[in-house]
């Protein structure tokens, strides 16, 4: 046997060595579409095992579609399975680079792909055994409501408590029952939306910003209008013309770790911008989805404003789970009822499970330590990342204080969409600048997420898609 090539492991019960033989029948074709498999009985005998071990792996086999029970008549093997179409094996090469284009592109990509283009960490730099062991002091519990009901209105008592007292660490006052749980960021952006609302209202965005507001927004029908962005936080002179002409309801922004730039709002400008939202009525949500990847944390909008304009929203799909959805919102007390209505109108309740696995984790001692290593590992990836790119000609708009992005400038007559293209059909997802823009202005300019290009293929595609970027001139 090829000893570089390891043997597939045993199967661990009993149970799974029966489905292992009965799969192993079906692949040698032993078994064909249609066959009668043995009846119960007689395959306990031929496998040393009990009659309730053959039962289960049958019905194992049934539940996943690879047999099939026939009332009275036993069980037979089913059909073959349809092949997968090109289209579910991975991303498509000819979609439309729009504002989902990164997301599709790297919830798509198998294992082969390289996402330098996605907006979250890899899975060996998250807390995976913090999370087993939630999992099992969860198990553990006489009573496990949260497997089974609904939970309440607000979502978990002890999990809002828990943030209020984060949040006025961060200088924001938040009392527990101005907290509202939700499944995601996402969705509490989604609520927020439906709450102050409606098709044709104008919003005001960063220009760039995180690309899926722009994909809310839209799908919410509203008008939407861009302001530049600078290293400093948005530009406050056309924020104000843009106030003044436009009369937008609601703006959305990164205060901290500004997506896709990185960057961080100063405080001067936070000061500012307030008084405009104040002088023109505007309602401010602010996303701090990245707060805990800050290294040197940020002044928070809602801190300074005190919830009364300014709505202020998190999760933790960043630092500890995307699989575990989680979210809040932390808004001024009259909101809170509208919202909770509008929660139960489109998903009747928050995941309870996840909840209580997010208060457990946080709870634990060892969410601390998990931050600290990854501010280590991120500056640490940065500064690779900064020193590759930059022998590729690619210039960074500004070096972040903490968190995973680099806005970058390609080398000059690169279009960030042609590069991403090629890098695509060389198994490598990027994040072209235009999917941030509402002007589609960024076509220079590319996001890298630096905690997922620290491979050395990343570098090699790029330089082979760049030589033939700028041959194709």
């Amino acid at each position: 046997m090829d000893q570089g090539v390891p043997s597939p492991p045993s199967p661990a019960t009993r149970v799974d060595q029966v489905i292992a033989a009965i799969r192993d029948r079906i692949a040698r074709r032993l078994l064909t579409p249609g066959a009668r498999l043995p009846s119960i009985r007689a395959f306990a005998d031929s496998q040393n095992v009990s009659k309730s071990t053959v039962v289960e792996a049958y019905d194992r086999l049934v539940a996943d579609g690879t047999i099939a029970s026939r009332r009275g008549s036993g069980f037979y093997v089913s059909g073959p399975m349809p092949p997968l179409a090109l289209a579910d094996v991975g991303p498509s090469l000819d979609r439309a680079i729009d504002p989902l284009w990164v997301s599709r592109q790297s919830l798509e990509a198998g294992d082969r792909m390289l996402k330098p283009g996605c907006g979250w960490l890899p899975g060996s730099w998250m807390p995976e055994e913090a999370l087993r062991r939630a999992i099992r002091s969860l198990s553990r519990r006489e009573h496990i409501p949260y497997l089974i009901d609904y939970d309440r209105p607000r979502g978990l008592a002890p999990l809002r408590q828990l943030l209020s007292r984060r949040l006025a660490d961060q200088g924001i006052e938040a009392k527990p029952d101005q907290i509202l749980l939700a499944d995601s960021g996402t969705q509490a952006i989604d609520l927020l939306c439906r709450f102050l609302l409606e098709p044709g209202d104008t919003v005001l965005v960063d220009d760039p910003c995180y690309f899926n507001f722009l994909a809310m927004l839209r799908a919410h029908r509203a008008r939407v209008v861009g302001v530049a962005y600078t290293p400093s936080g948005p530009d406050l002179d056309a924020f104000a013309k843009i106030l003044a002409v436009e009369r937008p309801r609601l703006y959305i922004t990164n205060s901290a770790l500004h997506n896709p730039t990185g960057a961080s709002l100063a405080p001067a400008n936070a000061h500012r911008l307030l008084k405009l939202a104040e002088a023109h009525g505007l309602t401010i949500i602010e996303d701090s989805i990245f707060a805990d990847l800050e290294a040197e944390p940020a002044p928070r909008l809602a801190a300074f404003d005190g919830l009364e304009r300014v709505v202020h929203i998190g999760s933790f799909s960043k630092t500890l789970s995307a699989a575990s959805r989680c979210g809040y919102i932390a808004a001024r007390p009259d909101w809170i009822d509208g919202l909770i209505d509008l929660k139960l109108a489109t998903s009747f309740g928050s995941d309870p499970f996840s909840a209580e696995l997010v208060f457990t984790v946080l709870s634990d001692g060892g969410y601390r330590k998990h931050l600290d290593s990854l501010h280590r590992r991120l500056a640490q990836a940065m500064g690779e990342t900064l020193a590759r790119l930059k022998s590729l000609g690619f210039t960074s708009w500004i070096v972040p204080k903490g968190g995973m992005f680099l806005w970058c400038r390609l080398p000059d007559g690169v279009d960030s969409a042609d590069l991403a293209r090629r890098a695509l059909a060389e198994n490598v997802v990027l994040a072209p600048g235009n999917v941030f823009s509402l002007s589609q202005t960024a076509g220079s300019y590319m996001r890298f997420n630096v905690a997922q290009s620290r491979d050395a293929r990343l570098y090699a595609v790029l330089e082979k898609a760049l030589a033939g970027n700028l041959s194709s001139r």
